[in-house]
């Protein structure tokens, strides 16, 4: 049995009357329920109480460092079996590590243990790697996400990647490692003990000095699937370095976010090739990158490659604008592969968006998810995106937020929604304004279409 209060203020006697009910659970989400360090004590009770309970889910609570070390009671009681630990934002610091330290040495059935944003610091991190150091020690999965550790605990997180085999996902986003750092990490990725499935550096302060380093870890580990490096400014340098990587037979990545990364169209004639001809590669994230008109069109040469296999593309906020529609609409006439296309804030307009249409309705086009919000569309448009709904069955989502379509447009689409041959699931529309009369057309239409969402 599972329990999700996510977001009800559990204080005083509703949370003395869900005490008992505890320990009948496998997994426990209590976000967001205004629980204090008092509560953990009742929280290690049980703990120690319920042997079937594997997930407890704690965040955004103010628990802070004596609240942990309560808790740290519980989990290190032999009846205890929880696999996965969740304490992001619950106001924690380097107070409460030696406690967690313990934890991760004496609980070996832990897998997984999350403290995203929680002021930790570099020393709070050392005092977790020495846990994590520990040979009964088994954890999977480690999250420091906005963590405020700095380059000075490097050394102990990069022996930790170096010596730690069971470790599979590791995020350590938001921490301002800079190059020094980010490259201690890369080198220690290259022992044969680090298996690491997952990486995140996003926002940690690396440019291109740092990518030959990376380059070499994408070709020499083939266990590395996912690698999330937004928000760090390689430029077209650093792309072109790890490109070089990726493209090595032995690199299996599979998912690579690059939003906000200081990409200009030079830059996409490698990610291009990448597109083309990595067969692993299914998700790629170009999110904030300025490579304009003039960069989507070489992109767009690589998915018409018979060889892609990439499913999920991310361009928003590319700097794009209708000229580049038809270079998309006829990549998309050709590719069988892609079924997630995030393409919105762009000035693509109505007559973009109905030239990109055209490639949508092509027999080729598999396209599950297209979203297009912030796109400066109106009712214009409206009629071929109705088209589309109801011409392909594969589409399940459709983004038209923060538009102008009016009581014409949202008619339109509702028309569309209600044929049988639209199997649209989610019709996102945020922002987007109707009269009071329409409204009531559009609320109807989850009634009227079973499985059927409209999102506003």
């Amino acid at each position: 049995m599972d329990l999700d209060l996510q977001c009800q203020e559990l204080v005083g006697t509703k949370w003395k009357e869900l005490i008992p009910s505890l320990n009948q659970y496998k997994t426990i989400r209590l976000d967001d329920c205004s629980l204090v360090a008092s509560n953990c004590e009742d929280l290690a009770s049980v703990l120690k109480t319920n042997q079937t309970l594997t997930e407890l889910k704690l965040n955004n609570n103010e628990l802070q460092d004596a609240g942990v070390d309560l808790l740290c009671k519980g989990l290190l009681n032999s009846s205890c079996k929880l696999q996965k630990l969740w304490l992001r934002n619950c106001n924690l610091t380097k107070g409460c590590c030696k406690s967690l330290r313990v934890l991760l040495s004496g609980k070996p059935g832990l897998t997984e243990l999350q403290l995203n944003d929680n002021n930790l610091g570099s020393a709070g991190a050392k005092e977790l790697c020495q846990g994590l150091l520990d040979p009964s020690c088994q954890l999977e999965s480690l999250h420091m996400d906005f963590c405020e550790v700095s380059a000075e605990a490097v050394e102990m997180l990069s022996n930790v990647l170096r010596t730690k085999p069971s470790l599979k996902e590791v995020n350590l986003s938001n921490n301002k490692f800079e190059d020094t750092g980010v490259a201690s990490l890369f080198q220690s990725m290259l022992d044969p003990n680090c298996n690491l499935r997952s990486l995140h550096l996003e926002n940690c302060g690396f440019t291109e000095a740092a990518c030959e380093k990376l380059s070499a870890v994408l070709s020499a580990k083939p266990c590395l699937t996912e690698l999330y490096i937004g928000e760090n400014k390689i430029g077209n340098a650093g792309i072109a370095l790890l490109c070089r990587g990726v493209l090595e037979p032995s690199c299996k990545i599979e998912k690579l976010s690059l939003w906000e990364c200081n990409i200009s169209a030079a830059g996409c004639k490698e990610l291009s090739n990448v597109i083309s001809t990595k067969e692993t590669l299914r998700e790629l994230n170009l999110i904030g990158n300025e490579i304009k008109d003039e960069g989507m069109d070489i992109i767009c040469q690589g998915l018409k490659s018979p060889n892609t296999k990439l499913e999920s593309l991310w361009a928003r906020e590319c700097g794009l604008t209708s000229a580049c529609c038809q270079s998309i609409s006829s990549a998309l006439a050709v590719n069988g592969t892609l079924k997630e296309l995030h393409i919105g804030s762009n000035k693509l307009r109505d007559e973009g968006v109905i030239q990109l249409c055209e490639g949508v309705m092509s027999p080729t086009c598999k396209l599950r998810s297209l979203w297009l919000g912030l796109s400066g569309l109106t009712s214009a448009c409206c009629g071929t995106l109705a088209q589309v709904m109801v011409g392909k069955p594969c589409l399940e989502e459709l983004d038209v937020s923060y538009s102008q379509i009016e009581d014409e447009g949202a008619r339109i689409l509702c028309e569309a929604v209600k044929n049988p041959n639209c199997h649209l699931k989610y019709l996102m529309l945020y922002d987007t304004y109707w009269s009071s009369e329409v409204d009531d057309e559009l609320n109807a239409l989850e009634e009227l279409k079973p499985g059927f969402k409209l999102i506003t």
